[in-house]
């Protein structure tokens, strides 16, 4: 087993990691975590209009197109371990069976911290279903008298990744993460992505504006210091300290 330090992304589909928290990812593959990203669909049904736009495509070759994107996408990042539950999208749902596979994977990654989606996506349920999953979910693997004698998960927070439109969704970020030195792997896996070729700049904008912000906290935070790109989270959970 690894004893490098862990990460775990529950993605609902199979590009939103790489927009969301592609560059979280690099980063800390650098620093030397082993990043587990679970996809709990292709997307295969409601983003990947431009290749439904194709003549004679069938959703095997559209689900086909977007593994081959996310495995590359992975690469680029720097992913340990790239998961694909192959759920369906629109609706997403998990069984308890599903759940459970789930919560395996949680227990065996053991995650210094998990990141997902917004907690209210009115655009897309998928989204905020998959976060209320990871909820769920992360409680079952903290629970002794789940499949009792296996390793129970401590207590890691859950970052909620940036959704699309943030003010309608209620996401307020409390942490900048400046991803500048990794951004040439962030945006590369971006371009591995072709199904969602009009969300390239997009957020490539978003990351620049992210850094505005992350500039102007850093201050006394992270000594002054410049950030070309950045990604904004939201914690779920209080975070313990011995000082401020």
């Amino acid at each position: 087993m690894s004893t490098n330090k862990t990460a775990l992304v529950i993605s609902a589909h199979a590009a939103d990691f790489v927009w969301r928290c592609g560059g979280a990812i690099a980063l800390h593959a650098e620093k030397g975590y082993d990043v587990t990203v679970v996809c709990l669909s292709f997307g295969e049904r409601g983003e990947s209009a431009r290749l439904w736009k194709e003549p004679g495509m069938t959703l095997d070759k559209v689900k086909a197109a977007r593994r081959a994107e996310s495995e590359k996408a992975a690469k680029a990042l720097g992913v340990h371990d790239l998961i694909e539950f192959d759920l369906g999208d629109y609706p997403l749902h998990l069984t308890q069976d599903d759940k459970f596979r789930l919560v395996d994977v949680i227990r065996k990654v053991q995650p210094a911290f998990m990141l997902s989606h917004s907690q209210y996506d009115p655009y897309n349920t998928d989204h905020m279903y998959a976060t209320q999953v990871a909820l769920e979910t992360r409680m079952i693997a903290q629970a002794w008298g789940h499949n009792p004698g296996e390793k129970v998960l401590g207590a890691p927070q859950l970052y909620l990744f940036e959704p699309h439109q943030t003010e309608q969704m209620g996401w307020k970020p409390d942490t900048f993460l400046d991803i500048t030195p990794v951004w040439d792997r962030k945006r590369a896996a971006i371009e591995c992505m072709a199904g969602q070729e009009h969300l390239w700049d997009y957020y490539t904008r978003v990351a620049e504006n992210r850094a505005n912000h992350f500039m102007r906290n850093s201050g006394g935070q992270s000594g002054g210091r410049k950030a070309k790109y950045a990604e904004g989270f939201q914690s779920v959970f209080p975070r313990t300290v011995d000082e401020l």
